[in-house]
């Protein structure tokens, strides 16, 4: 009888499917990928803003990303296991099968693969197939070797915004690797951030991330303000190719002076708390900036 209520209150407490499908997909997390395939499609808007490719570019961006993030839980679902903040995931907590979670990531990123190759352009569609292979089979591999895969997983990550402008101009420019520079550079002192917070937890699952081979926290802090010192200029990029006036540069300066010294106020004290308030500056910093960049740009 104890036996079986146990089981019962497991069961009532265990997330339902919508939950367990939230988490596979990493839904949350790709919000961000929505919103600077959004920002990059609406930064490269001359004249009539066109809604339905507007919503295919994001749908079928959307769509590779759900499917990558199932495709790397089944990856990397040994790993989930053994890591505290991973080990109740769809896969490791045995609620979905690796088979069901390989045909969600494999459905979910074939057809949105097929709608930006359809619906939207070649380009967007090859460069969803370029975030999605690097993703899998180049930074996830890598993660269990280097802690060098945080530079390469930020190449994916930052491949989205230059998606949303590839979608409605059919072609890259500057402009584009403008756009790809400043997420590739706003990524890294993000991760580290994270890396340096769950550290203990990377060090139990195998992964070598920075804060892990690194103790004591000197080249991590080291890493955090030189990329961010780079990101300060390039985020005046879009000024320098005419994208963006006066209002976009004052907002760049500012949110890249206040992100750069939440990563000096970390390596000053390097612990938990500064890098958490390091991360939660960084999550302000993206929206803020792309925000002030798409605004600047409809008023200008």
């Amino acid at each position: 009888m104890k036996a079986e209520t146990i089981s019962q209150n497991a069961a009532a407490t265990a997330p339902g499917l919508l939950a367990d499908l939230r988490e596979l997909t990493r839904a949350r997390l790709n919000l961000m990928v929505v919103l600077t395939t959004a920002i990059g499609f609406a930064v490269a808007v001359e004249g009539v803003f066109p809604i339905a490719l507007f919503l295919h570019t994001v749908i079928g961006t959307a769509l590779v990303a759900a499917g990558s993030s199932a495709l790397n839980q089944v990856l990397e679902k040994d790993t989930d296991a053994a890591m505290r903040r991973t080990a109740n995931r769809p896969i490791p907590s045995e609620r979905m099968s690796v088979d069901s979670a390989l045909a969600i990531g494999v459905g979910l990123s074939v057809g949105g693969l097929l709608q930006l190759a359809l619906a939207v352009n070649i380009l967007t569609a090859f460069l969803g197939a370029i975030t999605l292979a690097s993703y899998l089979f180049i930074y996830t591999p890598m993660k269990r070797v280097s802690s060098l895969a945080t530079v390469i997983g930020a190449v994916p990550g930052a491949i989205p915004p230059v998606m949303g402008w590839a979608a409605l101009r059919g072609t890259l420019s500057l402009e584009a690797f403008a756009l790809f520079a400043i997420l590739f550079l706003w990524q890294l002192p993000h991760f580290l951030a994270i890396a340096w917070v769950y550290r203990a937890d990377y060090e139990r699952g195998g992964l070598p991330m920075l804060p892990v081979v690194d103790p004591e926290g000197n080249a991590t802090a080291r890493q955090m303000i030189l990329y961010c010192a780079a990101l300060l200029p390039v985020s005046l990029m879009p000024n320098v190719l005419g994208m963006n006036g006066l209002p976009y540069f004052v907002c760049a300066v500012i949110l890249g002076a206040i992100y750069l010294a939440y990563c000096f106020f970390f390596a000053r004290s390097r612990n938990n708390r500064s890098a958490i308030r390091l991360m939660l500056a960084s999550v302000i910093y993206l929206p803020a900036l792309l925000t002030a960049m798409m605004l600047d740009r409809l008023i200008g």
